[in-house]
């Protein structure tokens, strides 16, 4: 690939990852540009039309959404992320969905205004994760990724999943990962990929346990019990 691509970027978004592992996956120069959400500057809305990161400027061209941005790289540049079967790739696709749908419920855990939601957006969780054991169960995949040994964009969209874990794991243990086994062989060897480590900054733990603890929630009271959590 030739074209210029600029990376509209949050340093905490888990779909800036996604994008950014690709990238990396792929050995394709890129400049980042990171943005204050909270502070969307005119320019960004412009080319942003849900206001939110990832955006992928090729050529000055916006696209927008992670899946999609990462659909458009591994249609036009070499290296494939995505297996070759339509079928196997069709439900890879699922998979990535389900990721999203993950990325939401984790939201709304570390969201949670108090002790029963909390427990409830846990239990959701882990039957997400029952799911996955179950899935990576079916069949011997004699490697560690999802798809065995090919690293697939599966992998992309669940390494940020796991990342919030890195920091969820410090504040308490919530037992999401108990009985499963494969995702936790899965979460390990995705954190070993130089591609995943280098999606964020060498502060990015910092920066999403200060972001954590301002929240006006179950959480943040763990973190701090003697502190006013607030929003």
């Amino acid at each position: 690939m030739t074209s210029k691509l600029t990376l509209i970027s949050h340093l905490l978004c888990p779909y800036v990852q996604r994008a950014i592992i690709v990238l990396e996956e792929k050995q394709i120069a890129y400049e980042r540009i990171d943005i204050d959400l909270a502070k969307k500057p005119d320019w960004f809305l412009k080319v942003s039309p849900l206001g939110k990161t990832p955006v992928l400027l090729v050529e000055g061209k916006a696209i927008f959404e992670s899946t999609v941005i990462c659909e458009y790289l591994e249609e036009t540049t070499p290296g494939p992320l995505h297996p070759q079967d339509p079928l196997t790739r069709a439900q890879h696709r699922g998979w990535m969905e389900f990721a999203s749908a993950t990325l939401n419920a984790i939201g709304g855990m570390y969201g949670a205004p108090d002790e029963p939601t909390l427990a409830a957006k846990v239990a959701d969780l882990q039957s997400k994760f029952a799911q996955l054991e179950m899935e990576l169960s079916e069949v011997d995949r004699n490697g560690p990724y999802f798809a065995g040994q090919a690293f697939t964009l599966v992998d992309t969209a669940f390494a940020p999943v796991f990342r919030y874990f890195d920091v969820f794991d410090t504040i308490d243990d919530l037992g999401v990962f108990t009985h499963t086994p494969k995702v936790r062989g899965w979460r390990a060897a995705l954190q070993q990929r130089p591609s995943v480590k280098g999606a964020v900054r060498a502060d990015y733990f910092e920066l999403l346990y200060d972001f954590l603890i301002r929240r006006n929630s179950e959480l943040a009271r763990r973190m701090a019990p003697d502190a006013k959590a607030y929003a």
